[in-house]
């Protein structure tokens, strides 16, 4: 690689350089490499080693996920009263200069590598992304997760907004307004990411998810951290699946028989809905050729990035069962990596909606229909579990509520996203679906997780409209409906009450998950939005 002063390769507009980003005293730049390149690049400069089939084997070091609390929106006269800062961090406009200035200065006469890039499918809605790393794999990274122009289309690129993402640098908290070392600064005025720190891939996605998050509801477009998927090869009716990590988003929208739009970020317009991504980042803890064959293929295949995986060093067989590192171990693949996928990454208006939790409390049925108002209720709360542990006989799960599904990226208040959701709903009929795919008959270290084959079951009954003729139930506690019978699924499995070996038991924990769920919407949201979504079932 180049070693003179500025040296530039690579296809880019020439009256565009990132001298326009401030950047002057590089050594190099190498402008849209394409994946072998980016590849070379990294097994070159030891960034990460070659593994099966050609993939790309990195690890990031301290950070294996996002660092949430180093995430900052900088502050202005016109974002100031909008920005739902109880869920953002504010930076002022003099730190965001001063740590720009002393990251532009830290990278002269280093190799830097640019990705010019789109971010959402629907062309009129997208926005133009440069990424400036430090790292040649975040560029491979970047190039799999969002959308790449045509060869023709580069010539004439200019980015709507630029991230430069410079792990080696270290924030200075007292200099630079922060709280560590690690820094994510997002000015929306300026159109400018920085990121500092922290070597995790996922940081360099998740800002331009909260740049369209901010942008598009302005437009009355629902920005959605959700996975899609449609019907056939042609343009046609889709469904999406929210759902936090750990839920089923990625495994239970990738099933080969339909065809996948998108497995996390996606919108919905007037059209229908548009994927932000042109790639899917799976987790591969636990992951196995015979449930999930569709993404296990995927990590052998050229150029995926696989991110903290334990391996073997001989063979470069990789463990999918050790979480040493992290139990984040994640696969990076472009979506053409996914054998029925919709290249175009576009969908009619949704005719499912579905929300997916792990309820680890094994209160929940493993279906609920909702109505429009009970689904913003529950888009709202955003509920799923953790376990406290990996050791048995755990009885209390941590409750985790992340609003719409997506709290950490945000920049507005939930509302504005709910009310939104509520409105599409009602205009185009979507049928809206809680799936819990957590626990049955007993919680996290009592009861057992409801099997893959049951929920793979439930979906294409309610996908297939195999449910309209079934009876349903209304739930005590909740007041939804649940279904009565469902094909090739135990009716024992439907009424979670009579799974438990004690009615009591079941009762008290049930109780105790309404409170919760009471306790987050009376804490969390607006007492006008509180009102108008009270549920008389869900005030015990």
């Amino acid at each position: 690689m180049g070693h003179k002063m500025q040296n530039t390769f690579g296809l880019h507009n020439r009256n565009y350089p990132i001298d326009h980003q401030g950047l002057k005293n590089y050594r190099s730049a190498y402008y849209n490499l394409n994946e072998n390149e980016l590849v070379e690049a990294a097994v070159e400069r030891s960034e990460g080693t070659e593994g099966l089939g050609g993939s790309l084997l990195v690890t990031t070091g301290v950070f294996t996920g996002r660092s949430p609390n180093d995430k900052y929106i900088v502050v202005s006269k016109s974002n100031e009263s909008e920005i739902w800062w109880d869920n953002n961090s504010k930076m002022n406009l003099a730190s965001f200069i001063q740590l720009k200035t002393d990251m532009l200065n830290f990278v002269s006469n280093k190799e830097l590598f640019i990705q010019d890039l789109y971010g959402g499918a629907e062309h009129e809605h997208r926005i133009n992304v440069r990424l400036i790393s430090e790292l040649a794999w975040h560029n491979l990274f970047l190039r799999h997760l969002l959308i790449k122009p045509k060869k023709s289309d580069l010539k004439n690129f200019s980015s709507d907004f630029t991230i430069i993402n410079i792990p080696s640098f270290k924030a200075n908290p007292e200099k630079h307004g922060c709280r560590s070392e690690t820094v994510i600064a997002i000015n929306l005025e300026a159109k400018l990411v920085l990121i500092a720190g922290t070597e995790y891939g996922g940081e360099n996605k998740k800002a331009v998810f909260t740049i369209l998050n901010y942008l598009l509801p302005k437009k009355g477009i629902l920005p959605m951290h959700c996975a899609a998927n449609r019907v056939s090869d042609q343009l046609s009716e889709s469904a999406i699946f929210f759902g936090l990590s750990g839920t089923g988003k990625t495994t239970l929208s990738t099933d080969g028989k339909r065809v996948l739009i998108g497995d996390d970020e996606h919108g919905w317009s007037d059209k229908g809905i548009f994927n932000f991504e042109g790639g899917c980042y799976a987790k591969t803890f636990g992951l196995s050729e015979t449930t999930e064959p569709e993404i296990f293929a995927t990590t052998t295949k050229f150029a995926t990035v696989i991110e903290n995986m334990v391996y073997d060093k001989k063979t470069k067989k990789l463990d999918f069962f050790n979480d040493k590192l992290t139990a984040n171990m994640r696969a990076a693949y472009p979506m053409h990596y996914v054998s029925k996928s919709a290249i175009d990454g576009l969908g009619a208006h949704p005719k499912h909606l579905i929300m997916l939790t792990c309820d680890a409390f094994g209160v929940l049925p493993p279906l609920a229909s909702l109505s429009a108002e009970q689904a913003m209720y529950h888009f709202l709360s955003g509920f799923t579990s953790k376990a406290v542990g990996t050791e048995r006989g755990i009885k209390e799960p941590e409750p985790t509520f992340s609003s719409c599904f997506g709290a950490p990226f945000l920049p507005l208040k939930p509302e504005i996203y709910g009310n939104i959701l509520k409105k599409k709903i009602i205009d185009k009929g979507t049928k809206c679906w809680l799936v819990n795919t957590g626990w049955t008959g007993g919680p996290y270290g009592v009861g057992s997780r409801i099997p893959l084959k049951d929920t793979r079951a439930i979906l294409e009954a309610l996908l297939n409209g195999k449910l309209d003729d079934v009876k349903f139930r209304r739930d005590e506690n909740f007041g939804f409906n649940v279904p009565l019978e469902i094909q090739g699924v135990e009716k024992s499995l439907l009424n979670p009450r009579e799974n438990w070996g004690n009615s009591l038991e079941y009762d008290q924990a049930a109780d105790k998950l309404v409170k919760l769920f009471t306790k987050n919407f009376e804490n969390h949201m607006p007492v006008s939005l509180g009102k108008k979504l009270s549920f008389p079932n869900l005030s015990h």
